[in-house]
């Protein structure tokens, strides 16, 4: 059965030789011939076309370009193109792309690290991402806020597949910890939104141990807030203590915001006492 799609490209596929085209411009040495290369493969495969042997071609010619763009696009290959056989069992040629991508999650460059993290979170099969699970973790850790953030979204993605619980059991223990430390607020904000799916108790104690902060988040973490307070009333009717806490918290700040505001300037040095 085909996949449903909400955006059509039209894509001329008739041509013969584009398939071999394709192929010679990915074994050459042009950067901008493989760029557009890749780019014409893709569009191949998002019409339903295959080409014979183009997996093999792509590992051995495209992964180790260290073009930027380059490696953008061989990621959206990656994830469009088949990666199990008929009986559903990982291809074996997935080893390299494996070994590619733990590469990618180690350099210097934020952006490559980031694009790749992001990547992890839609593929589906375990035995990819379980050799890269080491490297993902180590990601929370980066100094970029660009590569923190996706990658907690990936340990989120590992921890919710089929095996997920197995393959990383510390999953919701790691991410509270980073909540806990984390100064960026989209980093905080994918923090939140992994424990508010997987681990609601630790939202619970987390809200709790930092109720007098949460009227100074950001808008984004606020809202996510709201939405976990509704689902939590909405399942325990007789939860009250959180939401009433956080009513009280917004009223304690409201009045010294008040109060600050009818304090009286003291008197200038400069002015006169009146008799």
């Amino acid at each position: 059965m085909e996949k449903s799609c909400s955006l059509v490209v039209h894509f001329d596929k008739g041509t013969p030789t584009l398939a071999t085209e394709i192929k010679e411009a990915l074994e050459g040495n042009d950067v901008a011939s493989k760029i557009e290369a890749l780019k014409k493969a893709i569009m191949l495969l998002l019409n339903g076309k295959t080409i014979p042997q183009l997996f093999i071609t792509v590992t051995r010619h495209v992964l180790t370009c260290d073009d930027h763009t380059v490696q953008k696009l061989l990621l959206l290959y990656l994830e469009i193109t088949d990666k199990t056989d008929s009986r559903g069992k990982v291809l074996p040629e997935m080893i390299l792309i494996c070994q590619n991508l733990r590469n990618n999650l180690q350099p210097p460059n934020e952006f490559i690290r980031g694009v790749t993290l992001r990547f992890l979170c839609r593929i589906n099969e375990s035995e990819i991402v379980e050799p890269l699970i080491p490297s993902i973790l180590s990601n929370l850790e980066h100094r970029h806020p660009f590569v923190r953030r996706n990658a907690v979204l990936a340990v989120m993605s590992v921890y919710k597949l089929p095996q997920g619980e197995q393959l990383l059991d510390s999953a919701p223990e790691i991410v509270e910890k980073f909540l806990a430390s984390e100064q960026d607020p989209p980093s905080k904000r994918n923090a939140f939104l992994m424990l508010f799916s997987c681990s609601q108790d630790r939202v619970v104690n987390y809200l709790f141990s930092n109720i007098d902060r949460i009227i100074d988040w950001g808008e984004q973490l606020q809202m996510i807030v709201l939405e976990f307070i509704k689902k939590v009333c909405r399942n325990n009717k007789g939860e009250k203590e959180l939401p009433r806490r956080l009513k009280e918290e917004k009223k304690e700040k409201l009045l010294f915001l008040r109060g600050s505001r009818r304090v009286t300037p003291n008197p200038s040095p400069h002015q006169k006492e009146t008799v």
